[in-house]
């Protein structure tokens, strides 16, 4: 047998429910929030918050359903990583449930918002997308959000060139398509676009701790050392007054309203 061609093998091939279980730790610590503007674009036009009903998909450690939650929205956060269930923080809103985006194990037409942050390339989309069509209310909405690193900022360019290099150049580097079958499906035909900026602190310890959050960079050995050894060469290059260097995103929010 041949070698798996990462190239061209669809990263819901690539084992997403259980690739995060050894980073839990870094994950809940160092993964970036999200822009406050881009919560409340998301539940732009969702009347009565405090009675809303969010299924945030592939919630992780819960960081984006703990946002959705601030807003006094309740929120099933559905994740099929136990490790991530269990290291997730509590909240009187959020509340952990085991599904998969296939297979959310929700009721017919009961959620007002479905949410996927940092998610959606890692589900298999044609079936996902039915099951999003079939849990949501005909009044909901879906949002499909990422934070991409911004390029444009020098320190931010650096990080990724770093990550990019450890990882062998990954496929998960670059999600410029994941989003193109929500734009093709038919069963959300009305789908908009938004940017927000985002800007993430870090100490030298933050900033490790964020590469080694990445599920697709090497967790042992010689190219783990050389990836460290190049982030603290970053940092100490970078870092202001207080310590910390910044991290920049540009956040992409797609919100999408069923066929009727």
């Amino acid at each position: 047998m041949g070698e798996t061609n990462l190239e061209t093998t669809p990263l819901h091939q690539m084992n997403p429910e259980s690739r995060f279980s050894e980073l839990v730790a870094d994950y809940a610590k160092y993964r970036p929030s999200y822009p406050a503007a881009a919560i409340d674009k998301i539940l732009e036009g969702l009347e009565n918050r405090g009675q809303l009903v969010a299924a945030d998909i592939g919630a992780g450690t819960g960081i984006s359903s703990r946002l959705l939650a601030q807003w006094g929205v309740r929120v099933i956060a559905i994740e099929p990583n136990t490790q991530m269930r269990e290291a997730a923080s509590t909240d009187p809103l959020v509340e952990f449930r085991n599904g998969t985006a296939q297979q959310t194990n929700l009721p017919d037409a009961s959620i007002d918002l479905l949410t996927c942050f940092q998610s959606f390339h890692w589900f298999d989309p044609e079936p996902t997308l039915l099951e999003f069509r079939r849990i949501l209310k005909p009044t909901g909405q879906l949002a499909v959000v990422w934070n991409d690193r911004n390029r444009q900022d020098h320190f931010t360019e650096g990080y990724s060139h770093l990550v990019q290099i450890a990882s062998n150049h990954h496929p998960a580097e670059s999600r410029m398509c994941s989003v193109d079958p929500l734009l093709a499906s038919p069963l959300f035909p009305n789908v908009y676009s938004y940017t927000f900026s985002y800007h993430q602190a870090l100490d030298k310890d933050g900033l490790i701790g964020r590469a080694k959050s990445v599920s697709y960079i090497p967790r042992e050995g010689l190219a783990q050392q050389k990836l460290i050894s190049d982030l603290q060469e970053l940092y100490n290059s970078w870092c202001d007054h207080k310590g910390l260097v910044y991290l920049t995103y540009s956040t992409k929010v797609y919100v999408a309203q069923p066929e009727c």
